[in-house]
């Protein structure tokens, strides 16, 4: 018996956009608070729109724990991060590591809306000899910190990388998204443990608590809580919000580092496929192709969002 992860994809490349993605950019300097959530709510639309469509047209993808972290990656790109495509070269750019690196296809949207890499670029997704894998390769691309997919890997990274800018005595900051499925991996509570035995207070994690992983609720196959009360036990100051609330998101990033002096660990509670209504909260969609019905339907509740 074969799960969907094994089966060959069905490409459909008449369905790759013919539009071009265009570079949305960071939110304007001297943007008021709503005007700057009311930009990355935007972004994020668009940038959900191109994700469902390069899924589409590839035959594969992780449409649900993608759109799950979208509002976290738009934000961090366009508002938070000190990063931007002029900045690579800078030893003192903040970093950001994709852990669950099987959301690829959101980091690169991502990564266009925000002028790292040319829009053109997201029809390629998948396809032979393209840059943009199925996950991330740093080799690849320039903007990418750190080659990610086996879970339990980029929170590990990510500590080194903030215990180096630490010994650098860099302001920079590392920031990295886990799925709370891979909290399941023992590495990260490793990783965790030397977070808060150093003090990595340059360190944010972000945990996205959607409770599924591929097939299953995450308490049903392992259960992580109580989740807030374990990270601080590691040493964490804990930030508990809402993924999709924009607003919410820019604060807590801009409280990295922790007036503590611990690393910061956030749970951002997430949906699974959100906004959509036959996707949110559904374990199917995973990892599922939807069909040319179901992306018309999803691209009309986008619009309405």
């Amino acid at each position: 018996m074969t799960v969907e992860e094994d089966l060959v994809p069905e490409v459909h490349a008449e369905d790759v956009p013919q539009d071009v993605f265009r570079v949305i950019g960071r939110v304007p300097e001297g943007a008021t608070d709503q005007e700057a959530v009311a930009h990355l709510r935007a972004a994020a639309r668009a940038i959900r729109k191109r994700d469902i469509q390069m899924v589409r047209a590839a035959g594969l993808g992780h449409i649900g724990g993608e759109f799950s972290v979208i509002d976290i990656l738009t934000t961090l790109y366009l508002d938070s991060l000190n990063m931007g495509p002029e900045l690579l070269g800078d030893p003192d750019r903040d970093r950001f590591i994709l852990s669950k690196g099987h959301a690829a296809a959101a980091l690169y949207t991502t990564l266009a809306a925000a002028g790292f890499i040319d829009p053109e670029d997201l029809g390629t997704f998948m396809q032979p000899l393209s840059m943009l894998n199925g996950h991330p390769a740093r080799t690849k691309i320039d903007a990418v910190e750190a080659s990610t997919g086996p879970l339990g890997h980029g929170l590990p990274i990510a500590v080194g990388t903030a215990l180096a800018g630490k010994i650098d005595g860099s302001a920079r900051r590392t920031f990295v998204v886990t799925g709370d499925g891979e909290m399941q991996e023992g590495s990260n509570w490793e990783a965790l443990m030397t977070a808060g035995n150093h003090g990595l207070a340059n360190l944010c994690v972000i945990v996205d608590r959607n409770r599924l992983q591929q097939g299953a609720r995450v308490a049903d196959t392992n259960d992580l809580e109580p989740l807030p009360e374990k990270l601080v036990a590691f040493g964490m100051e804990v930030v508990e919000l809402d993924g999709h609330d924009h607003a919410a998101l820019r604060e807590a990033f801009a409280n990295v580092p922790a007036a503590s002096g611990k690393p910061t660990a956030i749970v951002a509670h997430t949906m699974k496929g959100h906004p959509i209504s036959f996707m949110s909260d559904n374990v199917a969609w995973h990892h599922k192709v939807p069909s040319p019905e179901q992306v018309e339907a999803a691209l009309t509740e986008l619009e309405q969002s």
